[in-house]
């Protein structure tokens, strides 16, 4: 398998991906189409499929031009008006097999309320719903919703590669630090992520391993993460949604 990131607006990833040598790609997320068209340039096949994780505009802006570019093109989307153009609707369950890839549509539904993701051969294009060391903002779901998707990407493989859709994840370690200070694995991982982001170099796609040691979002139950919260908000959390809800809440106006 092969991936590159290619570089939309300030911070975006547009992943393309290849199953084996000489299969067309599938290309997530297209938020822009000039820079994708770009990366396209060389192909000797056109691209077999676009996969859509959510409607947001930095995720499907490209998606038009992309198909008056390659109008045979499969364009696989969950199923929500608010995305436009699409070839098939996928509801979380279903399998999509394209190019050598198969993959499982999963749930991942509270950055909005229609997200999913796309599981298979290893690795997860989660969109907005997983960042390294962050998650989504809660712009249409709820923290149940919230806690809902962190407890089933916790049950991923941990050797599952995670791509994202943004590099977020230097300024998403200043807050994971400030939650859990005592946390040597992160301490270690935002050091190596700092020196890669001076070397203009990205730190993304990430690990199931390295965001299970690492994310807040996925430790909130963590004696620790959970102290810290408390103090935060000036008393302890009722259960484990309001945990994560007050979590992301902290997040949301936090300035490093």
């Amino acid at each position: 398998m092969h991936f590159t990131a290619v570089r939309a607006f300030a911070d975006n990833f547009v992943w393309i991906a290849r199953r084996g040598v000489g299969d067309p790609v599938i290309v997530v997320d297209p938020g822009q189409a000039e820079p994708v068209l770009s990366a396209l340039a060389d192909e000797p096949l056109p691209p077999a499929a676009i996969l859509l994780t959510h409607h947001h505009a930095d995720h499907i802006g490209g998606v038009s031009a992309l198909v008056e570019k390659y109008p045979d093109i499969r364009v696989i989307a969950p199923t929500d008006e608010r995305l436009g153009y699409r070839t098939e609707s996928v509801v979380p369950g279903d399998v999509v097999e394209v190019t050598g890839f198969t993959f499982k549509v999963l749930d991942l539904a509270a950055h909005t309320t229609s997200h999913i993701g796309y599981f298979g051969d290893g690795v997860l294009f989660c969109g907005d719903a997983l960042f390294s060391l962050g998650c989504g903002r809660l712009f249409e779901g709820t923290p149940a919703d919230l806690h809902r998707v962190m407890s089933t990407l916790k049950e991923m493989p941990a050797t599952t590669k995670v791509f994202a859709a943004h590099e977020y994840t230097l300024s998403n370690s200043h807050f994971a630090r400030h939650v859990e200070p005592s946390n040597m694995t992160l301490q270690e991982y935002s050091e190596k992520i700092t020196q890669l982001r001076q070397l203009g170099r990205d730190t993304l796609p990430t690990s199931m391993d390295i965001e299970l040691a690492c994310n807040p979002f996925l430790r909130s139950d963590l004696p620790e993460i959970s102290e810290s919260i408390a103090r935060e908000f000036g008393s302890p959390s009722a259960d484990a949604i309001e945990r994560i809800g007050r979590l992301r809440e902290w997040k949301d106006r936090y300035v490093s």
